[in-house]
C-alpha cells in the first residue's frame, strides 16, 4: 500500500485548542496559500492525537507561526461531517513576528503570506508581504481585503 501522506505549509491564524479535556488531543485551523492568489488560499481544521505532538500543539504555538505538517487528509463521508487533517509531524518553519516591548500598544500579525502592524492609536493597518515590500495602509482593518487585492491586481499587471 502506497504511503498517502500529505505535506503542507500554512500558517496558524488562530489559538489552538484542546481537542480533550485532558490536553492528550488537540485542534487547530491552518491557513494554507499555495499560490499568491488569495482564491487558491483555504483554510484546513487539523487534529493531533499524539499526546507528546499535542501539548507542543498546545503550549508552544502561537498565531503566525508558519508551518509544516504532515499527515492525513479524513474527507467527510456524510454532508454533515467536517474534512479535517490528521497530523502526523509538525514542523516550524517560521516563528511569528514578536514586539520587543510587552507593553506596546501595537501587534503584528500575519494575513496569509503578508504582515500586518495593528497599532491601538491608529485606525490604519500598516501592510507588507514577508519578505518586506511595502503593501500599503488599509485606512481600517475591514478595508485589509481591497488593499491586497489592489497590490495583487498591481503585481499582476507588473506595475507598481
Amino acid at each position: 500500500m502506497a504511503d498517502d501522506a500529505i505535506a503542507l505549509d500554512g500558517f496558524l491564524d488562530e489559538e489552538t485548542v484542546p481537542g480533550d479535556l485532558h490536553g492528550s488531543t488537540a485542534r487547530f485551523r491552518l491557513t494554507v496559500s499555495p499560490t499568491d492568489e488569495r482564491t487558491d488560499e483555504m483554510i484546513l481544521p487539523c487534529s493531533v492525537a499524539d499526546s507528546e505532538l499535542a501539548h507542543a500543539v498546545i503550549h508552544d504555538l502561537v498565531p503566525g507561526d508558519k508551518l509544516r505538517v504532515t499527515g492525513y487528509l479524513r474527507l467527510p463521508r456524510t454532508p454533515d461531517e467536517p474534512m479535517w487533517l490528521v497530523v502526523n509531524t509538525l514542523t516550524v518553519l517560521e516563528t511569528a513576528p514578536l514586539l520587543s516591548d510587552p507593553a506596546a500598544t501595537a501587534v503584528i500579525e500575519r494575513y496569509g503570506s503578508y504582515v500586518c502592524w495593528f497599532d491601538a492609536d491608529t485606525t490604519g493597518v500598516e501592510v507588507f508581504t514577508e519578505d518586506g515590500t511595502w503593501v500599503g495602509t488599509a485606512p481600517a482593518p475591514n478595508d485589509l481585503g481591497e488593499l491586497l487585492e489592489a497590490f495583487e491586481q498591481r503585481q499582476a499587471t507588473g506595475g507598481e
